[in-house]
C-alpha cells in the first residue's frame, strides 16, 4: 500500500487517481492516517459515522461525497478542474475536439452579440457557486455563461458571487448524466433563467427557460436551424456553424 500526505495528494491528485486503480493509497494528515483512496470496485459506503465520506463513484466522472468545506480543502491548491454537485465531487477531464469546436463557435457568437452591452459572456474554466439552500452549496464550471451583474457580484477575491442569466453546457460522454439531469435541476432551482444543452453527437441544441423553479418552456433545434434565445431577443446561434467540424 502506498502512503502519501494530504498536501502531496492535493497537488498531484490526477497522478494518484491513476495509481489508485492498481493499489490502495493511504492518506495522512499531520502524521495521522485519515483516509484511503481505492479502486472503484473496492469502494464501500461508510456507515459507522454520519459525517463520513461515501467512498463510491456516484455517476460518470464522480469521485466521492464530501462536505462543501471538504471540497474547498481538496481543490484549493490544485490545477485539476472539479465540480461539486449535491455533495458529490466530480473531476473534469480534458474535453475532446468536437466539444471544443462547438464551444468556440458558441462563445464567438455570444461574444459578438454582447459586445458593448451590459451582459458579458464568459467561458470555462470559471467557477460558479449556486445554492439550492444555505446548506446546499454547489460549484460548477459551465462551458459558456452570460453574466449580467458582474459589477454588483464581484467579490474582493476577484471571483464572481452571483448566478449567470444564461448557461450553456456541451455534452460529452462522461458528463452526459450530469448535464441532462443534475445540472438541469440545479440551474432551475438556483436562479438561472435560460439553459442551453448542445449535443455534438446528435447536432442539436435544446433551449430551456425556467420560471418559479420549474421548466417554463423548451425547444430543440436541429442541424439546419438557428438556436434562439428567449431571454435575449436577437441572440441566435447557427447550428451548421457550431457543428461544422464534427
Amino acid at each position: 500500500m502506498l502512503k502519501v500526505n494530504s498536501t502531496e495528494l492535493q497537488n498531484n491528485f490526477g497522478r494518484y487517481l491513476m495509481l489508485a486503480q492498481d493499489q490502495d493509497i493511504l492518506i495522512t494528515r499531520n502524521g495521522q492516517e485519515v483516509a484511503k483512496l481505492s479502486a472503484a470496485n473496492s469502494f464501500k459506503k461508510k456507515t459507522d459515522s454520519g459525517n463520513c465520506a461515501e467512498e463510491a463513484l456516484s455517476s460518470g466522472y464522480g469521485l466521492r461525497k464530501a462536505t462543501y468545506e471538504g471540497f474547498l480543502e481538496l481543490t484549493k491548491d490544485t490545477d485539476e478542474r472539479y465540480e461539486y454537485i449535491d455533495g458529490d465531487i466530480f473531476l473534469l477531464s480534458s474535453p475532446k475536439s468536437d466539444h471544443q469546436l462547438a464551444l468556440g463557435e458558441i462563445y464567438g457568437t455570444f461574444f459578438n452579440f454582447f459586445r458593448g452591452k451590459t451582459c458579458i459572456p464568459m467561458v470555462a474554466p470559471y467557477d460558479i457557486t449556486i445554492k439550492r439552500s444555505e446548506d446546499n452549496i454547489n460549484v460548477v464550471q459551465p462551458d459558456v455563461m452570460v453574466i449580467c451583474d458582474l459589477d454588483e457580484q464581484l467579490g474582493d477575491d476577484g471571483y464572481y458571487k452571483g448566478v449567470p442569466t444564461l448557461v450553456v453546457e456541451i455534452l460529452s460522454d462522461n458528463t452526459l448524466r450530469n448535464d441532462l439531469i443534475k445540472k438541469l435541476d440545479l440551474y432551475m432551482a438556483g436562479g438561472v433563467a435560460e439553459y442551453w444543452i448542445a449535443d455534438p453527437k446528435n447536432k442539436t441544441i435544446t433551449v430551456y427557460t425556467f420560471k418559479e423553479n420549474d421548466i417554463d418552456d423548451n425547444i430543440t433545434y436541429g442541424a439546419s436551424d438557428k438556436a434562439l434565445s428567449v431571454i435575449f431577443p436577437g441572440l441566435a446561434v447557427d447550428l451548421e456553424q457550431v457543428f461544422r467540424g464534427i
